[in-house]
């Protein structure tokens, strides 16, 4: 499958950051970190989603977290000192991105926003997450990763 060059691999060019592309296919109606994982031949643990989030006091956010646990709603709301937090609407992703569900990354969004990485990323030499495309991942550093997004550090992921 040949992989065209999104605008997270283009950000990831132009900052000098060492990366791999690793691409897979998905049904269109599939969107499980854990197959994602599963074909991109990692531990799900080591695949990040990327979940769009609107706090009702700092508004909207990135969540990413790994392809074995859940979203902790609470713990990212205390993390963005919000009293709530709750998934943006399916419809409102795109605008909100510039990326289609299953394909959103922090990297290179349509207008920036502010990032929360799990912090079980840093035990990992490298992670996976979307390179702004449903089918790619780009594996990185982690450290490069949170440089290049802004990303703060929560434990924002409920396993199990």
């Amino acid at each position: 499958m040949a992989v065209r060059k999104t605008n997270a691999v283009r950000l990831l060019e132009q900052a000098g950051v060492a990366y791999e592309l690793r691409s897979y296919q998905l049904a269109l109606d599939e969107f499980a970190a854990a197959r994602v994982a599963e074909l991109v031949g990692l531990p799900a643990a080591q695949v990040f989603k990327t979940l769009a989030v609107r706090g009702e006091r700092s508004g909207p956010c990135l969540a990413v977290v790994p392809g074995n646990a859940d979203l902790d709603l609470k713990a990212l709301a205390a993390a963005r000192h919000d009293r709530r937090a709750a998934l943006v609407p399916l419809q409102e992703i795109e605008p909100l991105t510039g990326y289609v569900r299953g394909g959103v990354t922090a990297l290179a969004t349509r207008k920036r926003l502010p990032v929360v990485l799990d912090e079980s990323a840093t035990g990992f030499d490298r992670i996976a997450v979307s390179a702004g495309v449903k089918g790619v991942q780009v594996l990185l550093d982690p450290r490069d990763y949170l440089t290049l997004t802004g990303a703060s550090l929560a434990a924002i992921a409920r396993r199990g």
